[in-house]
């Protein structure tokens, strides 16, 4: 992903998993100079799959701004009428999810796989 963002700091790649389904992999931190790579990211995924899986293992940092765009692309997700799935096994990110009491309002998986074939 070409951004102004350097790939140390926020890594997103985009993966086509057949026509209807796209894997979106998230490395690094996701916060308020990065959050909007990834929701750009999400606007241009969730206009062209039906099912998107976002794999958040390798994300080490989320703040406030990410999680607004997780919750942003949960939202869109529904406009566009596409199923949003995220994997994370990452101890810092579920904290996050799990004090945010934010978890409950995504469907996860317990792997990209399962998510794909879910």
């Amino acid at each position: 992903m070409d951004s102004v963002v350097p790939a140390d700091i926020l890594d997103v790649q985009v993966t086509e998993q057949g026509p209807e389904t796209r894997i979106v992999t998230v490395t690094g931190e996701l916060d308020a100079l990065t959050a909007p790579v990834l929701a750009t990211v999400f606007t241009e995924t969730l206009a062209a799959a039906q099912v998107v899986v976002v794999d958040l293992d390798g994300l080490q940092y989320l703040a406030s701004a990410g999680l607004r765009v997780l919750i942003e692309a949960k939202h869109l997700a529904a406009e566009h009428g596409s199923d949003l799935r995220l994997v994370c096994h990452s101890v810092s990110v579920n904290l996050v999810l799990d004090g945010s009491g934010l978890r409950e309002h995504f469907t996860f998986e317990d792997s990209v796989a399962l998510a794909v074939g879910h």
